[in-house]
């Protein structure tokens, strides 16, 4: 990783300890990241960062996957200072301009023919809560219908219709007067099985079952509704990717109940998976696609795509001031560029099974690591105390521990977020770039982490 020799060193007065407290002296108590991973950030390359203290740490957590190229890629780098040099806006509101159409040629490009030929994009305000509400807005104006089914575990967003989506019930309490008419379904997770059923997955999934009495029930209970929004995987609900065969079920289900299909790609879109959207490992193609993080290069940028005759919203319908981010389309573009020149997803494909491996075999040296999973480079651990066991018979989730490993993987120069049910999920989220031996180094650190703390 390279310095920043333009910039003269950090006075002693502004080291990471006086900026950390200045922090919590200063920013909400809502602030999340800092709490478990305290770190003042300097300068950063790839998968490296280093502190104002010049430590250099290896970020698996990149922006909670923001960063599909990691921290300041060249191609990424240069995209922002050819459009800077040459003049061009940064912000347009709606208004066009030729790196707009061009962002916008390259995105469509990547989508099946469905959604390619005929489909609409609407850019929103530049974060993900705001295009999941402008897909359900959108749902609701096409469809006539108010309900919206999401699933248990799901994690959409903060805003006040995001929120009402989100499987999580912490944030909610706080919370009065969410959004009315939401029915939540389970999502197939067979380590934890949402109805208490333990075949596994060979077993049929009762899920699927479930679901597709709920909607087709006279009896049920639940009026025609507008929309199903699903993560093809699960990130903040614990890394729990669904089987392919229950995506092409939830996409005929919702085809047969004239529901539209609400694919959150959030967190999966542009290659996370392993491939460039998560929806293809079903394969199923949504009515609405819902992107952020990655497609922004860096940057804030966040869109829906949908069905061309789903567009019947009048103008104004879903505005905001800071869709016309030139920036991160630019940032953007490059991005798809070098993901598609490079063949990225099929990096994260490979990587995703040599982080496993080690994982898998880190797993049968310790009993308190319950499960491995994952898609691509979007991999889960989960922790959990092998004597204390739920009333279905599973080992209860280790929050304690999976904080300790999170805690000494930082001491160590590792930086990973935690997730799932009771935080008991050790999450990895590394730039889909990530090199062989760059995972080796890093499933070392933490199988030495979990050997330590084991014998603690």
């Amino acid at each position: 990783m390279t310095s920043s020799p333009s910039r003269a060193p950090f006075p002693q007065a502004l080291l990471a300890e006086t900026l950390l407290a200045s922090q919590v002296a200063r920013e909400s108590n809502a602030r999340t990241y800092p709490r478990r991973l305290p770190v003042v950030m300097d300068t950063a390359e790839g998968l490296y960062v280093r502190d104002v203290s010049g430590r250099v740490l290896m970020d698996c957590l990149c922006g909670a996957g923001t960063l599909a190229l990691g921290h300041n890629h060249p191609v990424q780098v240069a995209a922002i200072r050819d459009h800077l040099t040459a003049g061009r806006p940064m912000h347009t509101l709606d208004l066009t301009s030729p790196t707009k159409d061009a962002f916008v040629t390259a995105l469509m490009a990547t989508l099946p023919k469905q959604l390619r030929d005929n489909g609409r994009i609407h850019f929103c305000s530049p974060s993900g809560s705001d295009a999941v509400e402008a897909a359900l807005k959108l749902a609701k104006t096409a469809t006539g219908r108010r309900g919206i089914v999401s699933f248990s575990g799901g994690y959409h967003g903060h805003t006040q219709g995001a929120l009402s989506l989100m499987g999580n019930r912490g944030p909610k309490h706080a919370v009065a007067g969410a959004t009315a008419d939401v029915q939540f379904l389970p999502y197939p997770f067979c380590y934890r099985c949402p109805l208490g059923r333990n075949g596994g997955c060979d077993a049929p999934c009762g899920c699927e079952a479930y679901a597709r009495n709920l909607l087709h029930d006279p009896e049920s209970g639940l009026a025609p509704v507008a929309a199903m929004v699903m993560e093809p995987v699960q990130g903040e609900g614990g890394v729990i990717p669904a089987p392919p065969a229950w995506l092409r079920a939830m996409g005929e289900l919702a085809n047969n109940t004239g529901t539209l299909l609400i694919m959150d790609e959030v967190q999966t879109g542009w290659g996370r998976t392993g491939k460039m959207y998560g929806f293809e490992h079903g394969p199923v193609v949504p009515d609405i696609l819902v992107l952020s993080k990655a497609i922004g290069g860096g940057l804030p940028l966040a869109v829906i795509v949908y069905r061309g005759e789903l567009d019947l919203w009048q103008p104004g319908a879903h505005t905001g001031t800071f869709r016309g981010n030139l920036l991160a389309m630019a940032s953007g573009l490059a991005t798809l560029g070098y993901l598609r020149d490079h063949d990225v997803p099929a990096n994260a494909a490979a990587m995703g099974e040599r982080f496993t491996e080690h994982f898998a075999a880190l797993q049968r040296r310790h009993r308190f690591i319950g499960e491995v999973r994952g898609r691509g480079l979007m991999l889960g651990i989960e922790i959990v105390d092998p004597d204390q066991l739920d009333a279905a018979g599973r080992p209860l989730g280790d929050s304690e521990r999976s904080r300790a490993i999170q805690a000494a993987c930082f001491k160590s120069g590792l930086m990973i977020e935690l997730g799932g049910r009771n935080g008991a999920v050790v999450r990895l989220l590394p730039p889909l770039i990530i090199t062989p031996e760059q995972v080796d180094v890093i499933a070392a650190m933490i199988g030495e982490v979990c050997d330590t703390l084991a014998g603690a």
